[in-house]
This record gives C-alpha cells, sequence and structure tokens, in this order.
C-alpha cells in the first residue's frame, strides 16, 4: 500500500481529532490517520503538492483545484509548500512513513505552525500544535 499526502496534511494528521469538512472526509481523515499513528505498519507515501488521498472525499475539492472559497486553492497551495520546504521535501519523492515521522519531529516544532499554517481555519482550535508536541515527545521517547 502507498498513500499520497500533500505537504500540509503531513501536519494535520498529527493534531486531526475527528473534525472536518463533512462526514466523509472525516472518515477517509480517521482512516489515514490510523494508518498513520499505528506504530506496527510501515509504508511508502508520496509527498505531493496537489491533490492527495484526503482530498479525494473532501466537498470543497473542484476538478482541478479547492473550490472552499475564492483564493483557498492558492491558500493550501503555499501552506503545502511551506510545509514541504520547512522539511526539506520535494512534490513527488516517496519517503516510508518511518521516515517522514522522524523528519516532522525534529523539524517542526508547535509554534512553527503558525507561520507555516498561517490562514488555516483549524489553526485556532489548538489541536495540530498539541499534536506536534506529542510527535516530538514520543520520537524523544524512543
Amino acid at each position: 500500500m502507498e498513500r499520497i499526502l500533500r505537504g500540509h496534511h503531513l501536519l494535520c494528521i498529527h493534531g486531526f481529532q475527528g473534525m472536518g469538512y463533512s462526514p466523509e472526509f472525516i472518515d477517509v481523515m480517521e482512516g489515514i490517520v490510523g494508518e498513520m499513528r499505528n506504530g506496527e505498519k510501515d509504508f511508502p507515501i508520496q509527498v505531493v503538492q496537489a491533490f492527495d488521498d484526503a482530498c479525494q472525499a473532501c466537498p470543497h475539492k473542484g476538478k482541478t483545484a479547492c473550490e472552499k472559497s475564492q483564493g483557498s486553492d492558492d491558500h493550501v497551495l503555499s501552506m503545502d509548500s511551506r510545509v514541504l520546504g520547512h522539511l526539506g521535501l520535494n512534490p513527488g519523492e516517496i519517503h516510508l512513513k518511518s521516515e517522514l515521522l522522524i523528519k516532522t519531529a525534529m523539524k517542526v516544532k508547535p509554534e512553527d505552525l503558525d507561520s507555516l499554517c498561517e490562514g488555516c481555519s483549524w489553526l485556532g482550535y489548538g489541536v495540530c500544535k498539541e499534536g506536534i508536541g506529542k510527535l516530538r515527545e514520543s520520537v524523544r521517547s524512543k
């Protein structure tokens, strides 16, 4: 099995608490998050700056762009770009899940989300920063 995840979703998965854009989107994200949090399974993930596995169930997914609101596609693409750049990843690359988790834990601090995820409607809930903090702790404790 291989997953496809866009740049900013590499961070979202750590703070996901069951909130989302629709019941279908939440179901898909729960599946992805479950796989990502399962320490027993390692698998390849292609990182992209485009629609990914989670986007397939999003009610805002248009044919070629996010249609949540005017400017939303540019916004999510810029978040993807910032996250991928911060992690030192290039769109299209394939990495093992375990490598991405360690890289994220080593390179992303909770306060980095203020700039990496600037303008994200979910940032204000605090769950993403909490999730990144927990990821960092879990990697340090190994």
